[in-house]
């Protein structure tokens, strides 16, 4: 046997990684070897070993042992497993041969964008969650939120509706705040935003990192309070040809479910029970007609069944009219985008162009967004380089003030919409509260439109002065227009044949960035590794608004575009906003040999929102990692890729208070002069020159990690957030002539634990690969300390160790049943209706009976995330959960009265055939129930598979011969399924919702979404 050494091995990636020894027999054309590491000659079991260019192949077994036939001596055998880098080694006529791999370590070259530069993963100190673009691209999204739901630990993504357009509501870490915001911070491509994120074009996005702790956030001071999430945009190709892409889809939207609401004669009996309850339901001799029974002259009594004829009519006809499946219909929506990247080593480019259009499944709702996008970088010379990123986008968005939908709810089953000759019926009913909703989406009728334009742009020039040093300077303009129109027609229900109205409101707003920041980077002696970054901001936002809102308006077809020609200008108004941020900022980030890590960090940021007093406000940062992994004594630790322990203090500043509240205000106020009606101006606000930041202070502990060559690898963070100084309105007694006073008092804490976890289950020689994300988050919030100390705020819902957003309320613990009728008089009660704990059982119901019912913090959130590949096949499905939050449905308390006068969600409700515990007998002289507020409080537990995806990807092959580079089609179902006590058991429409409310009058159904898209780039 001979036996020869291959060499041109890949170099390794770093000192970490395995180079694996291969040694193949060539008997008769079959081959035979062993596969090794060459570090510790350990055998590697699954190593895929295939003849290139055929199906023929095989996987090394549990001693690393394998065999395969070739053809002839033009073989050539690929080697590859998960870890290392695949390598190709020819046959020939030789008999032994003997290849090394080197290690693919991915987790540890990673690079990430920490703000103001990047660093090695394996380096970083900071608590920082990434999502890629493979991550963003998985499924059809409107905006980067929809990316990051589930996806990033400590990132709570909640939608705020299904309406096209609408935009989730983003935390990381909980709440801090009561008045201050708890937004995180955007920055794109380095720059600030000051507008928000949802115009963004997704399709643009090559990655995004949160940082989530104190020490990652104190570089952007202030203005990183509550997080930051960092965007990179698509940047050109410093090698290669131009590639030119398109990527496109097209789906269509369907409302998941209806709300199940009472049918014609359900709800005539719902009616019927009403009245029995206040002992207006009785047939022609005036006797109680019971339960379960239908009387024609007692129906004829009651205005809402026989004393209407329409609904008579309805009533004896059977008619059972769906208003629900007269409003929804399928919506559509279609998203378009090229992009065309190339570059050489001088210049890189890439610029896009994006058109995304979704019409809802209520006419009259939809968002269309169009945006186009250049990125361009260029190196002058040597010590010079110049780049630009400038975004364009303009929207239009209907609707999102309209309520068609939750208006629908209401209608009366028994109701015809049309008349005989097919028109429309303006009032189905005598009811005058309840018109048409048909009417609501007649052409013109309502009109609610806000149309947007963005023009957003990145500017930098960097220079290096000498080697390790460089100055960049940035600049970042972001100018914002919007226009909302308001128009509401005669012939709606907000009307009801009155003068139409209009109102039309302008905002433009002008913010932009100046940076400059010097870095150096050096090594020493080869294992000191120093790099320090300074930086001088200013950041000036300026807004303007007008408003006016008129009545009258003579021909309707001039919707909102002439208010002058109105009888009544109703209001008009105007504001004017400035403010601004002057910062400095240093960073040292210091590193021995990639083993031990230091990170300190000190910003100092001046507000002009605050006061001359404490316009300024210091905020340090200092963070340690200790790479165990890389120790000596964990060499012969095989599986062991990365294990880096993290520990880090930080504290950031919230100037959450609007510009000019910390100065004494003025406002205008009516009197008589005599006889005649004038205007002056009073003190309206007391200033508080002493007002200062509010401070959050974070402890974080981290672990990361790797093994067995990146097949399980992840993160695990611990940590504690203190924000002392809290932004509050001090209550102040009347006789001061205000009511409150801005200062600084109270304390909340956040504590918390985040995992995310990515593991290759399964990679097979055969082409099968099986991949997991995990993420899990619990994080509580706690009040320390208000204004008087620990003492609670009973009018707020604020209490001393309880979670920002608190229901304090009465207990529903059933309902009175007919055995409990003396006890339910004695706390003035009666049978079939709400039966209240009496917490301090002093047989009476009171204010001291409330209890704290729950909050809309989850006791833990988590998301999965599954892929599998096959040859050309990919299939990838999501699910993410929220457990143990409380709803408080709006939707509930809007489509629930049992009064008996409108249709309402279907519910079990109190009668004596069916003595439920549920919800309480209807009343007709009663509107709401009593206490009816603990019929809305609902577990907002849930699960969603929030998407499947299903993809082919052509070969090469095939691609080449339709002259394209690669070429995909997929199809994915966004939101097939709900699991929810929410929307099974109370009918709710959806439990996901922005803090307690969830749905309230504007509702729109929860939607599936089904696609067909494609990936092609040439």
């Amino acid at each position: 046997m001979m036996g020869v050494i291959v060499t041109g091995i890949t170099e390794r990636a770093s000192s970490m990684e395995r180079p694996v020894s291969v040694t193949i027999e060539v008997i008769d054309r079959t081959v035979s070897g062993k596969v090794v590491a060459a570090e510790d000659n350990l055998p590697v079991p699954g190593v895929s070993v295939v003849l290139k260019g055929s199906k023929s192949g095989t996987n090394t077994d549990a001693d690393g042992l394998f065999k395969l036939e070739v053809p002839d001596n033009n073989g050539v055998l690929v080697f590859s497993a998960v870890g290392f880098v695949s390598q190709e080694v020819q046959v020939g006529s030789k008999s032994t041969f003997e290849v090394r791999l080197a290690g693919d370590l991915k987790t540890l070259t990673e690079v990430v964008v920490v703000g103001y530069g990047t660093q090695k993963k394996s380096q970083t100190t900071g608590a920082i969650s990434s999502v890629g673009s493979k991550e963003i691209n998985e499924m059809p999204i409107t905006n980067l939120g929809q990316a990051l739901q589930g996806r990033a630990a400590g990132v709570d993504v909640t939608q705020s509706g299904s309406k096209p357009g609408s935009v989730p509501k983003i935390l990381i870490r909980g709440r801090r705040s009561f008045n201050a915001g708890n937004d995180p911070l955007y920055v794109v491509d380095g720059i600030p935003l000051s507008a928000g994120y949802e115009d963004m074009n997704p399709n643009d996005i090559q990655s995004m990192e949160v940082l989530k702790d104190a020490t990652a956030t104190a570089i952007y001071g202030a203005r990183g309070a509550n997080g930051v999430i960092i965007v990179t945009t698509k940047k050109g190709a410093v090698k290669g040809k131009t590639t030119v892409s398109y990527d496109a889809y097209v789906g269509v939207s369907k409302a998941l479910d209806k709300v199940e609401l009472f049918n014609g004669q359900e709800f005539a009996e719902f009616v019927r029970e009403s009245y029995r309850a206040t002992g207006g339901y009785k047939d022609a001799a005036g006797n109680p007609v019971p339960t379960g029974k239908a009387d024609a002259a007692a129906d004829a009594k009651v205005a809402v069944l026989g004393g209407d004829p329409n609904v008579a009519k309805g009533l004896a006809n059977g008619t059972n009219t769906d208003w629900q499946d007269l409003i929804l219909k399928n919506g559509i929506m279609t998203n378009h985008s090229v992009g065309v990247q190339g570059g050489n080593e001088r210049t890189q480019f890439y610029i896009s162009g994006g058109f995304f259009k979704d019409k809802g499944i209520v006419e009259g709702l939809d968002f269309t967004r169009t945006s186009l996008r250049a990125n361009i970088d260029h190196n002058v010379n040597s010590w010079l380089k110049v780049g630009l990123s400038s975004y364009s986008m303009y929207s239009i968005k209907n609707g999102e003030n309209l309520n068609t939908y939750g208006f629908t709810i209401n209608q009366n089953p028994l109701a015809t919409p049309y008349d005989d000759n097919g028109n429309i019926r303006f009032s189905p009913t005598n009811d005058a509260l309840l018109t048409n909703p048909l009417a609501e989406i007649v052409p013109g009728a309502q009109i609610d439109q806000m149309k947007r334009y963005r023009i957003f742009n990145s500017l930098f020039a960097e220079f290096k002065i000498m080697e390790g040093l460089k100055y960049r300077v940035n600049f970042g303009p972001d100018m914002t227009i919007t226009r909302w129109g308001r128009f509401i027609g005669a012939q709606t229900n907000a009307r009801k044949g009155g003068d139409a109205q209009a109102n039309m409101a302008n905002t433009f707003g002008f913010n932009w960035t100046l940076e400059n920041i010097v870095n150096y980077n050096k090594t020493f002696a080869a294992k000191h590794n120093l790099n320090v970054t300074l930086l001088h901001s200013i950041q000036r936002d300026n807004f303007e608004g007008f408003l006016a809102n008129v009545q009258g308006v003579p021909a309707e077809t001039q919707s909102f575009y002439n208010l002058g020609a109105a009888t009544s200008i109703l209001a008009v108004g105007s504001n004017l906003s400035q403010w601004t941020i002057n910062s400095y900022m240093a960073r040292i980030n210091y590193d021995f040999n990639d083993k031990y890590l230091l990170t300190m960090t000190l910003r100092r940021d001046g507000s002009s929102r605050f006061g001359e007093n404490s316009k300024y406000g210091n905020f340090p940062g200092i963070a340690v990692g200790w790479n165990l992994g890389n120790e000596d004594f964990m060499k012969n630790v095989t599986w062991l890729d990365l294990l880096k322990v993290r520990a880090g203090w930080g504290k950031v500043g919230n100037q959450g208070v609007s510009p000019y509240q910390t100065q004494g205000l003025l406002g205008r106020t009516a009197y008589a002069w005599g006889s005649t009606p004038a205007y002056g101006y009073r003190p309206n606000s007391i200033g508080n020159p002493d007002l200062r930041w509010e401070s959050s202070a974070t402890s974080n502990i981290g672990v990361d990690f790797s093994f067995w060559r990146g097949q399980v690898q992840g993160s695990l963070e611990f940590y504690q957030t203190n924000t002392t100084d809290l932004l509050l309105s001090d209550q102040l007694p009347g006789s001061t002539g205000f009511n409150a006073v801005t200062r600084n008092v109270g304390e909340t804490r956040n504590r918390g634990i985040e995992l995310g976890v990515t593991t290759i289950n399964m990679n097979s020689g055969s082409g099968f690969k099986w991949t997991t994300d995990f993420t899990f988050t619990k994080n509580t919030e706690a009040i320390l300390s208000l204004y008087n100390g620990k003492v609670d705020d009973v009018g707020n819902g604020w209490f001393i160790g309880r979670a920002l957003s608190t229901v304090y309320d009465y207990k529903k613990v059933g309902i009175w049943q007919t055995s409990e009728a003396d006890v339910a008089k004695s706390y003035a009660s009666e049978v079939g209706q709400i039966k209240i704990q009496d917490t301090n059982n002093d047989k009476k119901i009171n204010a001291d009976d409330r209890v704290i019912i729950g909050s809309d913090v989850p006791d833990f959130s988590a998301g999965i995330t599954n892929r599998f590949t096959y040859k050309g096949f990919d299939l990838s499905f999501f699910f993410f959960a929220r457990v143990g939050n409380l709803i408080r449905s709006q939707f509930h308390n809007s489509n629930n009265a049992l009064a008996g006068r409108y249709q309402q969600i279907k519910v079990d409700y109190w009668t004596e055939n069916n003595p439920t515990n549920e919800f309480p007998r209807p009343k007709s002289n009663q509107e709401f129930p009593v206490y009816g507020s603990t019929l809305t409080y609902f577990d907002g537990t849930f699960v969603k598979l929030r998407n499947i995806n299903f993809g082919y990807t052509f070969t090469p092959t095939l691609a080449k011969k339709l002259n394209m580079e690669s070429f995909r089609l997929y199809s994915s179902i966004q939101q097939p399924a709900i699991w929810s006590k929410y929307r099974t058991k109370y009918n709710g429409v959806d439990p996901e919702a922005t803090g307690l409310t969830a749905g309230g009058t504007g509702v729109t159904p929860a939607t599936m979404v089904i696609t067909v898209g494609l990936n092609v780039k040439f």
